[in-house]
């Protein structure tokens, strides 16, 4: 009665633990919200660079001359890296708003949602950029959409296929 003899304490932690790592709920929740901002630091300063350039672009002479056709890829992508870059920002909006309200389980799997969406983002804003600047570099649209799709095809295989074989290849179920 009345005596700790740390066992309790180290079952009540157990209850939290399901992944085999030795971690209660809210230790799994802060390192897996370190795992996104990392994440995030990542894909965001490229982002932020990108759309930087893009923003300043409009403003140089040689843009007035563009054909209607480029004038719209570019518009698109403009869209595209500014949509990218509030899916990136707004885990760090989330994570300010809910702060404090014991629900970090729940907010690290919206900012895990935020920043794939970010990369789906990026990614279709890297695309078409591409097909912009080979457009206005190479005046010539016979290959261009070819190199493109190449490009797309390494992105996906990069970012999506080599990590979905890894998941499924070395995970059971999870």
């Amino acid at each position: 009665m009345g005596t700790d003899t740390g066992k309790d304490r180290d079952d009540s932690r157990d209850r939290g633990r399901n992944d085999g790592r030795s971690e209660t709920e809210m230790e799994r929740a802060d390192r897996r919200w370190q795992e996104v901002i990392q994440e995030i630091r990542v894909v965001q300063t490229g982002v932020q660079i990108l759309l930087g350039f893009l923003l300043t672009v409009v403003f140089t002479s040689h843009f007035q001359g563009l054909e209607q056709t480029d004038k719209t890829i570019y518009i698109v992508t403009v869209v595209l890296g500014s949509l990218a870059t509030g899916a990136l920002i707004g885990p760090v909006a989330l994570h300010r708003i809910v702060a404090g309200r014991q629900i970090k389980p729940r907010a690290v799997v919206w900012a895990a949602r935020l920043t794939f969406t970010g990369i789906v983002l990026l990614l279709a804003t890297l695309t078409s950029a591409l097909l912009l600047v080979l457009r206005v570099a190479t005046g010539d649209d016979s290959y261009v959409p070819w190199i493109v799709a190449g490009v797309l095809a390494w992105y996906l295989l990069c970012w999506f296929a080599l990590p979905l074989w890894v998941r499924f290849r070395y995970t059971s179920g999870r």
